[in-house]
């Protein structure tokens, strides 16, 4: 019997066959991370370069707001009382709300009467909400005095707290958090109602946010949406066709605005990549920064 042997260029052959198909495999292995990573970051390139435009635009926002809250004419002067205004710029699509700071509730002036109003409309207890007002109160009084259901210097130390009341108005409105009682969650309920910016310690409800709108007296959710929606369907610069009253009975009246404003933008590009503004502004004089108007707070981000 005889046996079938290969001989040694035959098995050369193979072994270099078997070596160039391997290398093959890996440089398309290779190739195909490497196109796989540039495709990557092509994508994360792109989508930086989209968030970066969509930023500016509503910046662009920004800046038509104040251009229009200084229009000379009445009739097209844009109305700070939330109402929202859409434009195009630059292939985007960018929405602006303007709310006059009057027309929030106002953390350095408040009594205890609003205040503990405001909490109720968030869900809070009748107990809690008058001891986060008093809590609020005695943050911002002068004296170290707790009032009934207060907090001083000795209820924060009690409580393992490394500060104490300022004793003085507030400088910020995220301030409020180190209130004793206070938490983050219950701060971004009320966040849209307040301010330290007012002209007053109640909000004007011709301007006022649908969470301010709902701690006046005797206001109920449904009253003040209808207010908002007619308020907002009255065209600027002319008279209401019918009167806007409180509860009470008393008028609204759409004057006693402030110069401080929240402005909120979102500007959308056509692919969908968009991005929010929210800012607030005083108006008058020119800035250093050469601006006919003063940031007092900025916050921006992506927002899809």
């Amino acid at each position: 019997m005889r046996v079938m042997t290969h001989s040694s260029p035959d098995v050369a052959r193979g072994v270099a066959l078997v070596l160039v198909l391997w290398s093959i495999a890996l440089m398309s292995v290779l190739l195909g991370s490497f196109a796989l990573i540039a495709h990557t970051e092509n994508l994360e390139s792109r989508h930086v370069f989209d968030t970066v435009a969509a930023r500016y635009d509503a910046e662009a926002g920004l800046e038509r707001a104040v251009y229009e809250l200084r229009n000379a004419d009445p009739a097209q002067r844009w109305v700070a009382d939330g109402r929202p205004y859409e434009f195009d710029f630059e292939g985007a699509r960018v929405r602006v709300e303007i709310t006059d700071e009057s027309g929030k509730i106002d953390l350095s002036t408040a009594d205890e009467t609003i205040l503990t109003s405001l909490f109720l409309t968030v869900g809070v207890d009748i107990d809690q909400a008058a001891t986060l007002a008093d809590a609020i109160q005695d943050w911002r009084d002068p004296d170290d005095l707790p009032r009934a259901r207060g907090a001083e210097a000795n209820e924060y130390k009690s409580a393992g707290l490394p500060y104490i009341p300022r004793n003085a108005p507030f400088q910020t409105v995220s301030e409020v958090q180190q209130v004793l009682g206070m938490n983050y969650e219950l701060y971004l309920k009320i966040e849209p109602a307040v301010t330290i910016y007012g002209s007053s310690g109640m909000p004007n409800p011709a301007f006022a946010p649908l969470e301010a709108l709902r701690a006046l007296p005797n206001m109920t959710d449904d009253y003040a949406r209808q207010i908002i929606e007619l308020r907002q369907s009255f065209a600027p610069g002319q008279p209401p066709p019918q009167p806007l009253l409180l509860p009470d009975g008393s008028p609204i009246v759409a004057n006693g605005g402030g110069l401080t404003y929240s402005v909120k933008t979102r500007a959308q590009l056509p692919n969908g990549v968009s991005t929010v503004l929210d800012a607030s502004i005083r108006l008058g004089g020119v800035g250093t920064s050469g601006r006919p108007y003063t940031v007092l707070r900025w916050r921006d981000g992506e927002a899809s």
